[in-house]
């Protein structure tokens, strides 16, 4: 079996409790949930550095996820692979706690959400995800606009550089994710969202969040 073929493996963690309509249930080991990992994945303790200025998990934290979202990024890491190319998943679901501290250490409502108002971040509810493209040996990151939480015009999709090759990878993401039925954010080329997320919310926050966002996810990470 090729290292291609190993990089991308999902791990079903199935609780007996029934599921909650508070995000902040899902920070103990979810009802139903599933745990993303990618070869090469890069761990989660070091690249929130960037933003906060300290780790915000700790070594060995894998990425979570739903587990239709879970098997929605396998359709994408399928497709992807028929190009060599592989996924990288930076973040996932995001407990509350965690959230707040990069609401603290932001403060912009343009590209972090507020744990406190409406339905805060779609992290935290198990369906958004943080990702980027790997090599077909799945141990280097290819070149993309920017890094990870570069909050810069630059980072913004379409992609307005002058390089072919950065712009044919962030075109072939967003199409692979596309396909597997997330939507990507505007001003994040990383950042993409179930198409459905709104069933995954309780009713009336659903339905708030629709009436300000529209049908595509238009919040902060």
């Amino acid at each position: 079996m090729s290292i291609l073929s190993l990089a991308f493996t999902l791990f079903v963690i199935q609780n007996p409790f029934t599921p909650s309509y508070t995000s902040e249930t899902f920070s103990r080991p979810w009802r139903s949930t599933c745990a993303i990992h990618v070869n090469s994945f890069r761990n989660l303790s070091t690249r929130r550095k960037n933003l906060v200025g300290q780790p915000l998990y700790l070594p060995g934290t894998r990425a979570l996820a739903r587990p239709e979202v879970a098997s929605a990024l396998a359709v994408a890491q399928g497709f992807l692979r028929r190009y060599q190319y592989g996924l990288k998943i930076w973040d996932a679901y995001r407990p509350v706690a965690v959230q707040a501290k990069l609401w603290q250490a932001s403060h912009n409502s343009d590209y972090v959400a507020n744990p406190e108002i409406g339905v805060g971040s779609l992290h935290s509810w198990g369906i958004a995800v943080d990702a980027t493209l790997v090599d077909s040996h799945g141990n280097r990151d290819v070149r993309m606009p920017t890094d990870f939480d570069d909050f810069t015009p630059a980072a913004m999709w379409p992609y307005m550089g002058s390089s072919f090759e950065i712009d044919g990878h962030v075109r072939l993401l967003n199409y692979a994710m596309h396909k597997a039925g997330f939507w990507g954010l505007r001003t994040e080329w990383w950042h993409f969202t179930i198409a459905d997320w709104q069933k995954y919310l309780p009713p009336e926050k659903a339905k708030s969040a629709a009436q300000v966002l529209g049908t595509h996810w238009e919040g902060g990470l």
